[in-house]
């Protein structure tokens, strides 16, 4: 009988991705992630905000955004949502997805459009972990969003 081990390899891990990976493929269409980045600097050249996410699946998820704190409140995350969509979309994509283990934030996301679609209590212990997501819908020309500051 097979027995299960705790030592494994990196090329095992490697396989194992691949394996599944080809089974998912098999039946929802290959993965083709791709990643997808905004940043934003002051005019000084220092980063003040950024996102950092992939498209895959025609979705988009939304990995890390961060805004400086001595920034926020001032429309950046936003704006770099705004913009990570608008690049989805012209890559096909239909919807958006993010986590977050703050209630806060998960608050500004639904301002963004995005609905709360799971949570996992005690994850980290003690807190949660939220899951939201919101589709895509079709932009009308000219409704680009600008990383340009507004004024």
């Amino acid at each position: 009988m097979e027995k299960p081990s705790l030592e494994v390899e990196a090329v095992e891990c490697a396989e194992l991705a691949a394996r599944l990976g080809a089974e998912m493929a098999a039946r929802y269409g290959p993965r083709e992630e791709t990643p997808l980045s905004v940043v934003l600097h002051d005019g000084g050249g220092a980063l003040v905000a950024g996102l950092d996410g992939a498209t895959h699946w025609r979705w988009l998820y939304i990995r890390r955004l961060w805004v400086a704190p001595s920034r926020r409140g001032e429309g950046l995350g936003a704006r770099l949502i705004e913009t990570a969509e608008r690049a989805a979309r012209d890559r096909g994509a239909i919807g958006a997805y993010i986590d977050t283990f703050d209630g806060r934030v998960a608050a500004f996301y639904m301002r963004q459009g995005f609905s709360r679609v799971g949570e996992i209590a005690d994850f980290p212990l003690g807190g949660r972990r939220i899951f939201l997501s919101k589709r895509l819908t079709p932009e009308a020309a000219g409704d680009a969003p600008s990383l340009a500051p507004p004024g």
